[in-house]
């Protein structure tokens, strides 16, 4: 069963996932960033060159020809992706098909806007079992 964490009280929650992403890239994970609007996936593809800035996390979009071979990919279909190990949802929406990751990181803003529907999104996976860790960034 798909493991869930949520990452609550992001000020920025693409500086946010891209850190986590960079962290999961370290221990080796292969990661798809669900990010359904192409502005939102045009920001975490720009935001991965530069962060971490000690290093370089190899990612790409969804439709590039390089998918298959990219530890880290962005994009806002889960149906054509290849399988990975981790699902990052930058969407307000419950992720289509999230049971079959293994693990599904759910990044959550700051402002009412996107704690409402994430909370919801918490209680549909609570109330069918799903084993849920919450980590609060504000604190981090």
């Amino acid at each position: 069963m798909t493991g869930i964490d949520f990452y609550h009280g992001a000020n920025d929650k693409v500086q946010a996932a891209c850190r986590l992403i960079g962290e999961l890239y370290a221990q080796g994970r292969k990661v798809l960033v669900y990010a359904p609007a192409d502005s939102l996936a045009a920001q975490v593809d720009r935001q991965l060159w530069v962060q971490p800035a000690t290093g370089f996390v190899p990612h790409c979009r969804l439709d590039a020809a390089l998918a298959g071979e990219t530890p880290i990919v962005i994009g806002g279909s889960l149906d054509d992706a290849a399988h990975h190990d981790v699902l990052v949802n930058l969407d307000g929406n419950l992720p289509p098909v999230f049971s079959r990751f293994e693990r599904l990181l759910e990044i959550v803003g700051t402002d009412e806007a996107d704690r409402v529907p994430a909370r919801e999104r918490f209680k549909f996976y609570r109330d069918r079992g799903y084993a849920i860790a919450a980590h609060d960034l504000a604190k981090a």
